[in-house]
């Protein structure tokens, strides 16, 4: 077999491009449902197993049942672009009014308007949000496309040839080299190691930046190097989304062999430090794990636009009933003038001419048909009771918005260089109303760096106080450290005592237990150890004894990189691993030791061990785990029995200040203990059946009867600031849980550390292996804490939320905001522990299927924090759906890896970190930021000012337009229900896009009601999102009556006032106008809370520019208001009549302001006075200072 060397370099796959294609490629039975994302299709392989002829792709797919390589993630094609496009456009039951409105005024007799003209404000809309969709799907197309035409070597012929990953099929050979990306999941043949490893990184199906070791069965990793044919048969299961698992046996040269997760590598990893493998393809194209982990990218649209298409639906019934009422009218008015029509002025239905159309019908077309033509004109003559400027309005608020988020210095991340980004400007609004925040641990939290803290070595303590860089004065350790030539990449401190125990010359039990301390550190694991030459440390050295040798360690798990690189400052550096040895330098002396078993850590033994064969033929077993399970297989001695007590209280300790503990213990093994053990091993390893279970089983025979020879504290580095957020949010009403891919005691370890578990809460913990495990263990769970079932719940629904309900009071005192931080921290006592609910992966494959979904509901839903530990990313995503889907309640996924892409699309609001796995995360999601701590500043004062904004701007816009339209529709019915008006067109048509947009633009970019100071110490203020409390169904109706009486006193008091007068139509509409616009101007600035000069300018300047236009309107002699200005301004009357109607409208809603705001505060309105408290109370102090002075 002729090897081919691969110069090319490719980049990451990106799995965060949506999998559109998944549900065609696969059978019915195995599609992926989006919404509800079940996870029923992991059936083991016996069940109708796929056969894969390695090296025979014609045979594997002989019944054309498995797709080809090619992927697609694009939404459109050019064929579906237009129709899908609209379709998912017109799901804003606003562009479906104002479609229908468009297409009334085609009909000549209802042409109120242009006909083309009543088209642009639509087609507008319609194309400006088509041209930016069918960009970013371009765009996808684009990286398909990019992606599909990639190359890789495909064995064709008996020699390895480019060919594009589209066209690569299963049973396929591939060889990939060093940093390439794999195209599609296979099954390792052979690779550049002898002994058939290889290195992976994973970074974009977990999230993990460490390297992960896979292996060729030896069978095949041997033929591959003697060069002869590769052929044999592989049964597999079926494809599924289960990254952590792979079932599968294979035939080959007539053995018969199992097949598991560590042989297979996926699609989308990376192969690292590894020359080459060689692999055939099991599953390809959209059946691999990844894309099947790629859930559809949704559309998101705010909650808040979702409650105003209610609103539209009520408003649309509101137009129907004027509508109506003047249709009826006008057909009630020509009965009653029936015999009148020709000779009434302005209205005729005869031509009164001569010649042939004497006599004809003049647009004329009978009562009921002027009815309705009646009808439809008022429908679009009040079609801004439903403003499309409220849309485009909207989008410009949000695109403001969005700018000062980005702008904020006070989410700008110094240490990545990174600032915030806003990639979507359709759900500002929703940051204000977050409910669930489901969040990944590594990376998200945490800076994924452990670092070595604390040892408790036989019985006695080597605290951190004790570590310094520079206490190695001893000549002895100094030359060891010298023959060592070994340099950390990461600098780590040593205790100098400990240090000094182990380069004694000494033979005491102390001694020997700390060489096995840390020899266990450096043995036990399965961490790579990378070396490279670093000349540059070597200059300053006088000694010419050999380069310095920079090392690096990279794993499975950063706990075991810490406690390597641990041993490896303390002289026992790990520098070279094979699958079958190791080879430790200890102080410059190497040590070969064969490895004979390892047994990996799992949830249930909750420890990892190694059978170590040493140079002298002596076996020991070398064992690290939790203090829970490892004091229970320790030898009952005496002096063991003194070392355990010393070492317990100093595990409590640790455990007290967050570090994350194991203990370390070791023993010797006879002859017959290990032939026994490697009988077992050797069965338990090959089974097919029970595998985890035989393999524990036999752990058990040497992980017994063990010398404790110490434990070790690690702390893992929390990014800055996550506790503090975590607690505010909290304290905001929001619940956090933590979703990740990191074993069950990492993610317990990690919540104790950021102060999401607390000593005080009881856990619940889910790792069932069954359906009915799982079942039973949820039962259970419900019955011994008392949870109620769903519906159970909604009963008490209405008391938890009065309770949260609670106002905030704050006394004269300028210092009164301790009481309101006491307030809004304070929680309501529990008349039981809080709950905390930690389930694995493994129980989630078979909870999230319809019966089970609603007992893990109400579970989860009862506790205050929930760990879900060792899931795949479309379970996270599955987790988000059983919140969404069952509740109300708004929810926001952050994450920063391609593991997370799932759950960020599925979430209401998506964001993504900026770390050190990728930009996965970061394209995929709706808002990007470089730390964790930035989303409490995001969430508690950027979200809240959105909600408050948009609600109000929502509100107002309502009010503004049906004030208007209502003032319309009472002149009508005062001129013989006709659609005719007073006001110009041009009017009609400026008062929305220039008289009053431009204030509502401006309040809606810049308006607080709350500085962030204020936001950020009460957290509890972010809780009138929670309540709706800035837009409801009842403010919406309360500002319908306010604007009706509004619309009222704006018609009739200038109809009073000029009754007895001779002034002209034309004179009174012009009044009607300006006094609109300076009404619906006053009331918005009644509403705003922080003026600038830029609100100054807008909401006066409005009403400045508003008369300007009607100078220049009334100046144009071919219009019928020639000149009516001119005249009305000189009349006291014309301005008196307007400054009654400012006064006459608004006193209602002044007097009940006034009255709400004295005796039902709201916490906003509480806070606003505390705020001008602290403000007036330093001045106030100030004076008798300055008087004195």
């Amino acid at each position: 077999m002729e090897l081919h060397n691969n110069d090319n370099t490719y980049t990451s796959f990106d799995i965060s491009r949506s999998s559109s294609q998944a549900q065609e490629n696969l059978s019915k039975s195995r599609r992926i449902r989006n919404k509800s994302v079940d996870f029923d299709d992991n059936l083991p392989y016996s069940e109708n197993p796929r056969l894969i002829y390695i090296n025979d792709p014609r045979r594997t797919n002989d019944k054309y049942e498995f797709t080809g390589n090619e992927i697609r993630t694009s939404k459109y094609t050019l064929i579906t672009f237009l129709p899908k496009n609209l379709f998912i456009q017109f799901h804003r039951v606003a562009y479906l009014y104002f479609l229908a409105i468009a297409a009334l005024n085609q009909l000549p007799p209802l042409a109120v308007f242009g006909r083309t003209v009543s088209l642009f404000p639509l087609l507008f809309v319609l194309c400006v949000t088509a041209i930016k969709d069918g960009y970013e799907d371009w765009r996808r197309h684009r990286s398909d496309r990019n992606e599909n035409n990639r190359e890789a070597l495909v064995l064709q012929v008996g020699e390895f040839q480019r060919k594009k990953w589209k066209k690569i099929r299963a049973g396929e050979v591939v060889k990939i080299h060093a940093d390439e990306t794999i195209p599609c999941d296979m099954v390792l043949l052979g690779t550049s190691d002898p002994s058939g490893l290889a290195y992976i990184q994973t970074m974009n199906l977990d999230g993990e930046s460490n390297l992960k070791t896979r292996y060729a069965r030896q069978e095949t990793a041997s033929s591959i190097f003697e060069g002869c044919n590769v052929s044999g048969l592989i049964r597999c299961e079926q494809p599924n989304r289960n990254i952590y698992e792979f079932t599968a046996n294979m035939e080959f040269n007539g053995h018969k062999f199992p097949l598991s997760q560590s042989n297979i590598v996926l699609r989308g990893c990376q192969l690292k430090n590894t020359d080459w493998i060689i692999g055939v393809v099991v599953y390809a194209g959209q059946e691999t794990k990844a894309m099947l982990n790629s859930a559809v990218s949704p559309s998101k649209r705010s909650k808040l636009e979702g409650y105003m298409n209610r609103e539209t639906f009520w408003l649309s019934i509101f137009l129907l009933v004027m509508c109506s009422v003047v249709a009826v009218g006008m057909g009630l008015w020509l009965h009653r003038h029936k015999d009148e029509l020709d000779t009434l002025p302005y209205y005729r239905k005869t031509y009164i001419r001569e010649g042939r159309e004497n006599g004809k019908t003049y647009r004329y077309y009978g009562i009921p048909m002027e009815t309705f033509f009646s009808f439809l004109s008022s429908v679009i003559v009040f079609q801004i009771m439903i403003p499309i400027s409220l849309y485009i309005t909207m989008e410009l608020v949000r695109l403001g918005q969005s700018y000062f988020m980005i702008e904020d210095k006070h989410m700008y991340c110094s240490n990545s260089g990174s600032r915030f980004q806003c990639r979507s400007l359709n759900i500002n609004e929703d940051l204000g109303q977050i409910r669930y925040v489901f969040s990944d641990k590594t990376g998200t939290l945490t800076e994924n760096k452990m670092e070595f803290r604390k040892a408790s070595v036989y019985g006695k303590d080597y605290r951190s106080s004790n570590l310094t860089d520079d206490s190695l004065q001893d000549n002895s350790i100094t030359d060891a450290a010298v023959r060592s030539r070994w340099k950390l990449k990461s600098e780590i401190s040593v205790d100098s005592e400990l240090m000094d125990l182990l380069h004694k010359d000494l033979a005491g039990d102390e001694r020997i237990a700390a060489h096995l301390f840390f020899l266990t550190l450096a043995a036990c694991n399965t961490v790579i150890p990378i070396v490279s030459q670093d000349a540059s440390s070597s200059h300053g050295s006088s000694d010419s004894s050999g380069e310095v040798k920079t090392i690096d360690y990279q794993g499975e798990s950063p706990d075991e990189q810490a406690l390597v690189s641990a041993a490896s400052a303390y002289g026992y550096t790990l520098h070279e691993r094979t699958s079958g040895h190791i080879v430790i330098d200890i102080n410059g002396n190497k040590l070969r030791l064969d490895v004979l078993g390892l047994h990996e850590f799992d949830s249930v033994r909750k420890r990892m061990s190694v059978v170590i064969r040493f140079p002298d033929n002596t076996v020991k077993v070398l064992v690290k785990g939790a203090d829970s399970t490892m004091f229970s297989i320790l030898a009952d001695t005496e002096k063991v029995d003194q070392i355990r007590q010393a070492t317990r209280s100093h595990l409590t300790e640790y455990s007290s200040e967050g570090l994350r503990t194991l203990a370390v213990a070791a023993r010797d093994l006879t002859d017959a203990e290990l032939e026994q053990w490697q009988c077992r091993y050797e069965d338990a390893s090959t089974s097919l059946i029970d595998r985890a279970a035989k393999l524990r089983q036999t752990a058990a025979l040497v992980e017994c009867n063990l010398k404790l020879l110490g434990a070790t504290a690690i702390e893992d580095k929390l990014q800055d600031g996550v506790p503090e957020a975590i607690e505010s949010l909290r304290q905001a009403g929001i619940k956090v849980w933590v979703l990740t891919g990191d074993k069950q005691e990492t993610a317990i370890s990690i919540g104790l550390s950021c102060k999401l578990l607390t000593a005080d809460m009881q856990q619940i913990i889910i790792n069932g292996n069954s359906e009915e495990e799982c079942r039973n263990l949820l039962t259970d769970a419900m019955t011994r804490h008392g949870v109620q079932p769903a519906n159970r719940k909604k009963q008490n629904s209405t008391r938890r939320k009065n309770s949260e309900n609670g106002y905030l009071e704050i006394p004269d005192d300028t210092k009164s905001s301790n009481v309101l931080q006491q307030h809004s921290g304070k929680e309501e006592p529990d008349v039981c522990a809080p709950l905390a609910l930690i389930i694995d992966g493994n129980s989630l494959v078979y909870i999230l299927e319809k019966d089970l979904q609603s007992e893990l509901f109400d579970i989860a839903t009862s506790c205050k924090v929930v760990l879900c530990c060792r899931v795949a990313p479309l379970q996270k995503a599955g987790i988000v759906d059983l919140i969404k889907s069952r509740t109300d309640d708004m929810t926001l996924a952050i994450g920063d890896g391609a593991n997370d892409v799932s759950m960020i699309q599925m979430a209401d609001v998506g964001v993504g970190i900026c770390g050190q796995e990728g930009r996965q995360a970061v394209m995929a999601s709706d808002f990007a930021m470089g730390q964790f701590r930035f989303l409490k500043r995001l969430l508690l004062v950027h979200g809240h000012w959105n909600y408050q904004r948009v609600g109000y701007l929502v509100l107002y816009n309502f009010y503004r337009n049906a004030v208007f339209v209502l003032m319309l529709f009472w002149y009508i019915l005062c001129t013989a229900f006709s659609t005719t008006s007073a006001l110009t067109d041009w009017s009609s048509v400026f008062y929305s896009v220039i008289y009053t947009s431009v204030p509502t633009i401006v309040v809606g970019i810049l308006d607080k009601d709350l500085s962030h100071k204020t936001l950020l110490e009460y957290p509890k203020l972010y809780g009138v999102g929670h309540r709706h409390e800035a837009y409801n169904l009842r403010l919406f109706w309360i500002t319908m009556i306010d604007t009706l009486w509004q619309s009222l006193v704006l018609f009739y008091i200038p109809l009073f006032t000029y009754k007895e007068s001779t002034i002209d139509i034309w004179s009174m509409g012009s009044l009607w106008t300006i006094a609109v616009v300076i009404l619906v101007n006053i009331h918005l600035a009644m509403d705003i809370r922080r003026w600038v000069f830029i609100t100054h300018a807008a909401v006066w300047g409005s009403i400045i520019i508003t008369y300007a236009c009607m100078v220049v309107l009334d100046s144009i002699p071919v219009f019928p208001n020639y000149w009516t200005i001119y005249h009305l301004v000189k009349s006291p009357t014309y301005w008196l009549t307007i400054l009654l109607i400012i006064i006459v409208a608004l006193l209602p809603r002044f007097l009940f302001k006034v009255i709400h705001q004295i005796f039902w505060p709201s916490d906003i309105q509480i806070a606003r006075e505390a705020e001008i408290l602290r403000k007036v109370a330093p001045n106030l102090r100030s004076k008798p200072d300055e008087d004195s002075s």
